[in-house]
């Protein structure tokens, strides 16, 4: 979905524990470069790869992907995206998602509790086959290369001008980014929408609520016309009066 120059919000769907889900990645482009935000579950690399025909965008444009935080869902395809080019983007995250991207440390909610609900979770008709192969993935998470850091406040050059805005909670090192031409706040996993409504983060996934809400409030110093959430997608209400309310917890 094109939102405004220069930025598109794509919309890619996912079979997940015998269910399916859909997931809002957005793709910045100028005359230069693109900039990948996120990259979706596993094995996701054609769905991306129609995502960006969709969008007018060439896959040999992609130069950057910034990477809001460590979950499955966010982190999932990068490796097949990384080696699906001779000339591999350049990936960007927090310091404190690094080790679990790239693997040497596991990733903060793939604990073997975590894992076991997961598995006890999976519907009865899902075959023997996937189920392990599902199980596997979260065993053994996918991982890839960061090749530099991110910090609150950066400013990247890139695709209309890029803020860096750390909001840990959802985990440490979670970030959203403003895209500065546009006015669009990308949230990540930092607000949700759903029935048309902005919210705060899933609880459900959130495992430090408190600092998720109050991590919030470094959104008022932007001025936003559309919030664009990985899960929900977008939002064109008035995001900045929403945005405090769900600061003050106001759900």
């Amino acid at each position: 979905m094109h939102i405004a120059k220069g930025i598109d919000m794509l919309e890619i769907t996912a079979q997940v524990m015998g269910g399916s889900d859909t997931i809002y990645p957005v793709l910045l482009h100028d005359e230069n470069t693109a900039v990948l935000i996120d990259t979706g579950y596993p094995g996701l690399l054609e769905n991306f790869q129609e995502a960006f025909d969709m969008a007018g965008v060439p896959w040999s444009k992609l130069g950057t992907i910034l990477i809001t935080h460590q979950d499955l869902d966010h982190i999932g395809s990068l490796p097949a995206i990384l080696t699906s080019r001779g000339n591999a983007p350049t990936v960007l995250a927090h310091a404190l998602e690094k080790p679990h991207i790239e693997g040497e440390k596991m990733l903060l909610k793939h604990t073997p509790e975590a894992l076991a609900a997961a598995e006890a979770m999976l519907p009865p008709h899902v075959p023997a086959e996937w189920r392990q192969a599902f199980l596997s993935v979260l065993k053994n998470p996918p991982k890839g290369k960061v090749d530099d850091t991110l910090a609150d406040g950066e400013q990247l050059p890139l695709a209309g001008g890029i803020t860096v805005i750390h909001t840990p909670g959802h985990s440490p090192g979670h970030l959203c980014l403003y895209h500065q031409a546009s006015r669009a706040l990308i949230a990540g996993d930092a607000l949700i929408v759903r029935e048309s409504e902005l919210h705060g983060p899933d609880s459900s996934s959130t495992p430090d609520m408190a600092t998720a809400v109050a991590s919030l409030s470094k959104l008022a110093d932007y001025p936003i016309d559309t919030v664009i959430c990985y899960h929900g997608g977008i939002y064109r209400g008035d995001a900045n009066r929403r945005i405090a309310e769900l600061s003050e917890g106001q759900q």
